[in-house]
Parts: structure tokens; sequence; C-alpha cells
């Protein structure tokens, strides 16, 4: 081919940009993930009900003196649940599943960079975690009779580290588990212990102080206490900044962790 030939080729050759090749990335494995129904059914459905246990073990709970009352219980528990399910855990079946079927490795053969396919593997999960917290707050509002938030910038903020947190932790835990099957038990120490020790069944307000110290450290706990601040109107700018420098430490360290050990071929 003359050089008049290549320079026209590369004159009409689609041009993609970064944002365009996560799209696609994005649209692909939205359709993988509708395709698989115990995935969609951990990520969608178990969020909407584990709440109900959480209203119903917090009438047992004395909220008034810690200046609570169910729906700012609930509601960030809700989300919680949404980021640790729909998030989290469905992301790390993603990242383990599709490096076993080689489709990492090829991808990384493309255009697409690094960056861009794990980023564009978790825009769906990290969309539907989004649109089912914003679903569940509409609920409890509803239901639980919420008040107006005091600090909505605190909800949304926390939301958000929330939702970059939980994408990038699992990509760490991807990156140490073996296989589709083992998938399903590696995601599970830090959603147990977020469950219990981040807010979302017992508020940090009523466990003895050391205690809530050492919990304040956990992944999820920023998230929980920020939302739960929102609404409350009670965390102070300090406490504040403490939580959002938590979420955002988890999250600087959960990338280094993803840049130096995840794996992009099967695990042998």
């Amino acid at each position: 081919m003359s050089a008049t030939g290549t320079a026209q080729t590369r004159a009409h050759a689609p041009v993609t940009t970064p944002a365009r090749r996560m799209t696609a990335l994005a649209r692909a494995e939205l359709t993988l993930l509708g395709r698989s129904k115990g995935t969609l059914f951990a990520a969608v459905f178990v969020p909407l009900v584990l709440p109900f246990s959480v209203r119903e073990a917090a009438k047992e709970m004395d909220l008034a003196e810690a200046g609570l009352t169910i729906g700012t219980v609930v509601l960030p528990a809700a989300i919680g649940f949404s980021l640790v399910f729909a998030v989290y855990s469905a992301l790390v079946g993603v990242f383990v599943v599709r490096r076993e079927e080689l489709v990492l490795k090829r991808l990384r053969t493309g255009e697409p960079r690094d960056a861009e396919i794990l980023a564009g593997s978790a825009l769906p999960s990290v969309l539907t975690g989004l649109v089912q917290s914003l679903l569940l707050t509409a609920g409890c509002w509803v239901l639980l009779d919420l008040s107006v938030p005091s600090a909505p910038h605190l909800a949304v903020l926390g939301l958000l580290l929330g939702l970059v947190m939980c994408a990038a932790l699992a990509a760490v835990t991807a990156s140490f588990t073996r296989t589709s099957e083992s998938a399903q038990v590696t995601p599970l120490p830090l959603t147990f212990v977020s469950m219990m020790a981040s807010g979302m069944f017992v508020p940090l307000e009523l466990l003895p102080d050391k205690v809530a110290a050492v919990c304040e450290l956990l992944p999820l706990t920023p998230v929980v206490t920020l939302v739960r601040g929102g609404w409350t109107g009670d965390l102070s700018a300090g406490e504040a900044l403490g939580a959002a420098a938590t979420a955002v430490a988890w999250t600087v360290f959960a990338v280094f962790a993803v840049r130096r050990w995840f794996r992009w071929e099967p695990r042998r």
C-alpha cells in the first residue's frame, strides 16, 4: 500500500476516546450482567430486603438517647448494603470471571488502557449501586417519615466515596481470588465485618467508645457516618473531614494494591 493510501486509511479510521472505550466496555458488561441471574439477584434484591431486618432490630434499641431515629439508622444501613452487595461483591465476581475467561487479557491487546478496562467493567455495577441507593433513599423517606437532610452534601459525598472505594476494593479482592467459585467466598470477610461493625446494624453511637474508635477505621464506616451525618446534622466539620480522609485513604491503598497485585491472566 502506498504512503498516500496509508494516510487516507488513517484519516478515515474511527477516532476512539477513553470515554467511548469505557462506554463500549460498560455496555457489553451490562449485557453480561443481565444474563447472570445469580449475580443480578444478589446485587438487586438482597439490598432491598436486608433493611427490613435492620428496621426490626432498630425498634429494640434506645435510639433517642443517641439522638437517632429508625429512619436515620435504616437509611445509612440500606445504602451500605447496596454498596457491599451491588458494587463490591458483584464486582469481585465480574473481575474474576472475566479474567478466567481471558477477556481481560484480550482487552489489553487492544486500545483500552488498564484503568479504562477496569473502570468500564465496573461501571454497570457502580451505576446499579447509585440508582439503588437513590431508590432506597426515596423509599426510606416515604416509609420511615425521614426529615429533610440537614447537610445533604455530606450524604452525597459519602455515597460517591463509597462507590469508588468499593469498586477499588473489589479489584483488590479479585487479585487474590483464584476461581469464579471462590469469588463467592472471598468477599464474605469484608461483607460481614462491614455489616456488623461499620454502623449498619448497630450505630457506633451505641457502642463503647473504645470499640467505636476501632470500628471507625473500617472501610464502610466513613460512608455510613457521612450519610447518617447528612441527615442528622450532628457531624462536626472535623468529624466529617476525618471520615472522608479515612475513605480516601482506603481508596488510595486499594488503587496502589491493584496496580501492584492485580492479575490479568488466570491464576495457575
